[in-house]
This record gives C-alpha cells, structure tokens and sequence, in this order.
C-alpha cells in the first residue's frame, strides 16, 4: 500500500475518533495519529551486534466539555468508542482551564508548501549492517585507535496526521537517515573517545560512511593525552559548532513561551528589549526543504513560515501555542508540538553567521580554551547560571595546541549573549545550525 494510501486511511481513523467524542458529549476535540517506523543495526568489532524493526501507529484524542479538557493516547487497535468515550468523561471531571482551546478557526491552514520530505528509500538489514561496518573500519584503521565503542546505521519513517472537530484535516511523513561510530584511542588510564555521525532526511545525501569512521577516528587520536589548565577569569572559550547547537538551545529554550508564561526563563520580561550582541539574529523556519525540523503545520493545524526570533539582539517572538499565547495575550504563531500533550517548540533554528571562518576566529582570540564537549546539565533556566564540564583544546598564540579535560566552565547566559563572536561554518543540515562561537569573559575552573 503507498505511503498516501496508508495517511489517507489514518485520516480517516483520526476523523472518525473525533465523531465518537462528539456523540459522547464533547464539545470539541481533535485527534492526532503518530506512525513511526524504523530499522536499525549495530556492530562492534566486525561483529553484528543487533538490528532491530519496529512500527507502530499511536492515537491521541484530546477533548473538550466547556473549559475542561482531557487527553487519551492508545495504540493501533483499540476499541474507538471506549476511548472517546473515557476521554470525556475525564474531562468532566478535570479542572477548568481558561486557556484550553483548540486554535483559532482563522488560523487553521488550508493549504501548504511541498517540503520535499519523503524519501522512500528502504535500505535492507544487510545494507545497514554494511554501512556501519564500514565506518568502524575506517575510524579503526586511524593510527593510534585502539578500540571500538561501536558503529550504527538506521532508517525511519515519522508520520503526522492531524484533524479537528472545527475542519482541519492533514498529513504529513517525514523520513530519516543515519550513521554513527564511537571508538577509543590512547592505553591503559590514557585512553580517550569521540565519534562522529550523520542525520539526513534523504538517503543520498548521509556523508559516507568511511568519511564518518574517519572523523570519528582523527577525533579521539587528537584527544589522547590532555592536560589540566589553571584556573583562571575572564577566559575566552571557544565553542565548536556541536558544543554552540548546545548553547544556541539553552537560548531557544529560554524564549520558549510556556516557561515564560510559568516564569521560569530568565528572559520572561526581555521582550522587544535587547538580549544579545547586534550580530546575532535568530530565525526559526519550519519551511526548510529536506529539512530536520521542517513540518508544513504545526500540532495544531496552524501553519506559518519564518520567524525572526531574535533580530540584531533584541527579542522579538515566544515560541507559542494557542492556549499559550492567550495566557500571555498574543496569538499562535504555529509552533506546537504534540506530545502526550500540547507544547511550544522550536522547529529549524538558524543563527546568521558571522564574517570570520574558524580558524580567523581562534587567530583573533589568541589564548583561550576551544570546547569540543560538554558534560552535564549545569544549566539554570531561571537565573541563566550557567556552569558545565569541559574538554577540548588549549588555544595559544591563535592555534590549538595541547587537549585539555576535567576543567569547568561558567559564567551567566544573559552575559554569555551579550559577549559573543560567530564564525560563518553553519551547518543547516541541524535542526540547530550554529556555527564555530567565541565567549569573551568566562571562568574556567581546573588546577
């Protein structure tokens, strides 16, 4: 059965769920259909560790009764009018909310952009097995590798279908592509790790997987033997582009309208004034073709492009929901996501780069400290403390010269933004495309 055939008949499960709460005294309701589908195998060593298959289709009901509202998820199978059945009577008894609604009728969407999402490629099990064989050999034949973590390669198929009791119907599949290897380099207590991985939504454009073994591979030899630095204050710290994806999060987290609304971000009362250097401008697309986060509606059915988050460092939009933006007196701006509820997220996020390349970016810093990972969750979203541990390279005279570990890291985001200097490497293959990122005046904690 084609991939339309199966969504249109989804479709048509996901309408007739919202009958059945309508006959059971709903007032409102929309049901949601999530497929997912993938397959995956893992190596080590040469050897085929495991490959697994998996598919499901899991259903989500949401009902309204007045101001009340309640939420039921069950699994391919279940018995239709049972569930709707028990999700009205869960909200009867539910607490009112005064924000909970579906969205606004005017900003359903009624049509959207083909974002070329769908690859049908299906690799077989033996295609998997080969490719991660190949990335482990080639990250194992780098001089000074000494050992396999493992290798992986996989392909999945994630599908939305969405309709609601006030005329909003679609769908949409989006398919995914991988490769991983993690290997160990250096002896005894010297050893050290790294990997390396690809994401696509297309098959043909994953890196190869030799490519990716031997990043992986050169990745952990340059690691081997790090030192401790000195403790020091008003330290520049270099972020590479995985470690800044990680630091433009905290950003998106912060601007993320339910933590606002529950005053939890340390940004809850910055809008429209300044939280960041002129330079950076944020935008977030769920328009990008091919694209990791892209989706042509959101949880809700509400369907807008573009928005510029952040422009020359003043705050200009939450990410927000309908219920969301009518606690905070605003309107969705189409950025739901569904879960076992519905909440604000982030879709694909793009930081305009700067006008330096890397390697004109560390020159300029002189000495300082070039992260290439992070370790732990040293991060407070009410105050913007900022505190995490560190490895990566030492930066002297403009070059990277020894690898450092066990140091830490601090400082506060709300400094942090205001201090930054960005390379022009972005990536926009990541639902995150940050590049290489300088932060002047951080404290760095090691001997």
């Amino acid at each position: 059965m084609s991939e339309t055939r199966q969504s249109e008949g989804l479709l048509a499960t996901a309408e007739r769920l919202i009958e059945r709460a309508r006959a059971a005294g709903a007032d409102q309701a929309d049901a949601l259909v999530v497929r997912r589908r993938s397959r995956s195998a893992s190596v080590r060593n040469g050897q085929v560790e495991n490959t697994e298959s998996s598919e499901s289709d899991d259903f989500s009901l949401r009902v309204f009764v007045g101001q009340k509202v309640a939420a039921v998820q069950a699994g391919h199978g279940a018995d239709e009018a049972a569930l709707a059945e028990r999700a009205v009577a869960m909200a009867r008894v539910s607490p009112e909310d005064p924000h909970a609604c579906l969205a606004d009728t005017e900003r359903l969407a009624r049509s959207w952009p083909d974002l070329d999402l769908f690859d049908s490629t299906e690799p077989s099990a033996e295609s998997l097995i080969e490719a991660a064989v190949a990335a482990e050999a080639a990250a194992l034949a780098v001089p000074g590798v000494a050992s396999s973590i493992g290798a992986g390669a996989g392909a999945g198929l994630f599908g939305m279908v969405l309709a609601t009791s006030h005329g909003f119907s679609g769908a949409f599949e989006r398919s995914g592509f991988s490769r991983s290897v993690s290997v160990i380099a250096g002896q005894g207590v010297k050893m050290e790790r790294d990997y390396d991985f690809d994401s696509r939504v297309f098959f043909a454009d994953l890196d190869d997987a030799e490519k990716i073994g031997r990043s992986a591979g050169e990745r952990a030899v340059a690691r081997v033997n790090p030192r401790k630095v000195k403790t020091g204050s008003n330290v520049t710290v270099v972020f590479d582009p995985r470690a800044a994806r990680g630091l433009i999060g905290h950003l998106v987290s912060a601007i993320n309208g339910a933590a606002v609304a529950r005053k939890t971000s340390f940004l809850k009362d910055m809008m429209g004034k300044k939280i960041a250097i002129d330079g950076l401008t944020l935008v977030d697309d769920p328009f990008v073709r091919r694209g990791s986060g892209s989706r042509p509606f959101d949880g809700e059915g509400v369907s807008v492009g573009p928005l510029t988050m952040v422009e020359d460092g003043v705050l200009q939009q939450w990410y927000l929901t309908t219920s969301v933006a009518r606690e905070l007196g605003l309107r969705s701006n189409g950025r739901a996501s569904r879960g076992s509820g519905v909440s604000p997220s982030s879709t694909n996020v793009i930081v305009n780069p700067g006008l330096q390349t890397p390697k004109e970016l560390i020159a300029s810093v002189g000495r300082g400290f070039y992260v290439t990972e992070l370790i732990g969750q040293g991060v407070n979203q009410v105050t913007g403390e900022y505190s995490r541990g560190a490895s990566g390279f030492w930066i002297e005279n403009g070059e990277l010269t020894f690898p450092v570990s066990e140091v830490t890291i601090a400082s506060n985001l709300k400094d942090m933004f205001k201090r930054m200097v960005f390379a022009d490497d972005i990536d926009r293959k990541y639902a995150i495309a940050a590049p290489t990122i300088a932060v002047e005046g951080m404290t760095l904690a090691g001997d």
